[in-house]
């Protein structure tokens, strides 16, 4: 895996706490999930709450991981929502052992 740059300042009690009570609890609400080159495409059903929940996730996670990069897609109407998760070389084998993807 490539040296990424992780700039945490959280606490290993308080970066664990975060990652299970809010990507983990995202992650499992995935309809689909590929494998980008460098990272993951994540979609999910057009649920009220989804794109809140979306919205907090990225808000966490650009305080620990400031190398991700983040892109949503709305679709119309009750359309899938699509957020691709990258980063540089080595983000998805990063994000793979972090969030067991």
């Amino acid at each position: 895996m490539a040296d990424l740059p992780v700039a945490c300042t959280l606490s290993p009690a308080a970066l664990q706490a975060r990652r299970e009570n809010l990507l983990h609890l995202l992650l499992r609400r995935t309809k689909e999930r590929r494998e980008l080159p460098n990272g993951y495409s994540l979609r999910f059903a057009a649920e009220s709450d989804v794109l809140c929940e979306i919205v907090r996730a990225i808000d966490n996670e650009r305080q620990c991981c400031r190398f991700l990069r983040f892109a949503v897609t709305v679709e119309p109407d009750d359309g899938p929502i699509t957020v691709d998760l990258t980063g540089p070389a080595g983000t998805r084998e990063f994000l793979a052992a972090m969030f067991g993807m």
